[in-house]
């Protein structure tokens, strides 16, 4: 890869995809089958939720896959750079796609900040 730019571009998009995937509400049907979400009460009368893997072998390897952001991070960067280097009509407009949310994301978080 000789484009810093480029690097930059993928690395943004493999960080909003991952956060897709992993964090996001909008892909929770994606994790559905592979998680339970467990609310337990604590003796002080708080709740505490918590995340349990779903099933065994291949299930279960799912689903730690889908709770571990760096785990899937690594996943979705090789997705996008091996799709990219396979089919880069495709996947160039889904990166600059995925890198302009990325981008977005980080903005609204310092905006969130300095508010």
């Amino acid at each position: 890869m000789d484009n810093p730019f480029f690097f930059f571009v993928l690395s943004l998009a493999s960080f909003r995809l991952t956060r897709l995937v992993v964090y996001d509400t909008i892909t929770s049907f994606l994790r559905k089958p592979f998680h339970e979400i467990v609310e337990e009460t604590m003796l002080d009368g708080t709740t505490e939720t918590f995340l349990v893997v779903k099933g065994e072998g291949i299930r279960k390897w799912i689903g730690e896959l889908l709770s571990c952001y760096w785990c899937t991070g690594i996943w979705c960067a090789g997705g996008l750079y091996g799709g990219y280097a396979i089919w880069p009509a495709v996947f160039e407009p889904f990166i600059v796609f995925l890198a302009i949310a990325g981008c977005a994301s980080f903005l609204e978080t310092i905006v969130q900040k300095l508010s």
